[in-house]
């Protein structure tokens, strides 16, 4: 009978112990959930935090926030309700850790995933750069633009502290890897203001055997050899330096691929005056545009 009894009080004592870690430690709080809570101290590392568990949750200083701050109250007001990311679970207190630089960069990772096959641009600020190309900060993330995306590429110590605009090449969150395009942003840009028709006034940046390329606004357009007359161009060298100011109309525009087609032969009075009179189809372009605007609309 006494064996008996010792047995039962064991087993009684077992479940009360049971019962008592159930109470310390709630389990529905997992690493990686978003909760919600309440600021209800400050202490001289962080905040403790009201997340409707059985001990309080603890927000770090470090965590506080995706920039640095030195005053972590003016970021968690007392009392006020918010969203918090947990980073650590209980402890053997039963307290999580929590953080809202975590879940800032997670909240950040997502809107840029949303708008990244949109060719939206960001403003970015480079914060250092080295041969490969330059290092930047994208709304708190470390971001990077290659050299070849750039469009000033032969300084880039003097672009530290500036700010371009970038638009998404990758994106990947979990490998933390961030690569960003200045010369797409700035191309995007110019297709935006730029239509068929229009009047563009550039400079000559080089001579290919199919067309010469033209530079305006920030951006290159080509005029191919089948677009600068109306007559057969034998040389373009003949007609053309590098340098050169030059007037032509835009004759197609594939933002898709990035393609801006210019012509000249549209502003021709006559076929083949480009190749008599080139300086007279360049003087004229102004009040030659809206005839070969409709000529190229088909109106």
């Amino acid at each position: 009978m006494e064996a008996k009894s010792t047995r039962s009080a064991s087993e009684s004592f077992s479940m009360e112990d049971f019962e008592k870690a159930l109470e310390q430690h709630n389990y529905q709080f997992k690493q990686g959930q978003i909760i919600t809570g309440k600021a209800v101290n400050y202490e001289i590392d962080g905040i403790y935090v009201d997340i409707g568990a059985k001990s309080l949750a603890f927000l770090p200083a470090n965590e506080a926030s995706l920039r640095g701050v030195t005053d972590p109250s003016a970021i968690v007001p007392l009392n006020e309700e918010r969203e918090y990311l947990i980073i650590r679970e209980q402890d053997g207190d039963g307290q999580v850790t929590l953080s809202l630089k975590q879940l800032e960069i997670k909240q950040v990772w997502d809107r840029l995933a949303e708008t990244q096959d949109s060719n939206q641009s960001y403003q970015v600020r480079v914060t250092g750069a080295n041969k490969g190309g330059v290092t930047v900060d994208i709304q708190g993330l470390r971001g990077f633009i290659p050299r070849s995306h750039l469009v000033e590429r032969e300084d880039l110590e003097a672009l530290k502290g500036t700010t371009l605009s970038a638009s998404i090449l990758e994106l990947d969150q979990e490998r933390d890897k961030l690569v960003l395009s200045n010369r797409l942003a700035t191309r995007t840009a110019s297709f935006s203001q730029l239509e068929i028709g229009q009047l563009v006034d550039g400079k000559v940046a080089s001579i290919k055997p199919f067309g010469v390329f033209v530079e305006f606004g920030g951006t290159t357009g080509l005029l191919h050899i089948n677009q600068i007359s109306k007559n057969y161009v034998q040389s373009l060298a003949g007609l053309f330096q590098v340098g050169q100011s030059i007037k032509a109309i835009i004759a197609d525009l594939d933002e898709g691929r990035g393609r801006i087609s210019l012509s000249t032969k549209v502003l021709e009075n006559y076929p083949g005056e480009m190749l008599e009179k080139p300086a007279d189809v360049m003087a004229e372009a102004e009040s030659r545009q809206e005839r070969a605007r409709k000529t190229i609309l088909g109106e």
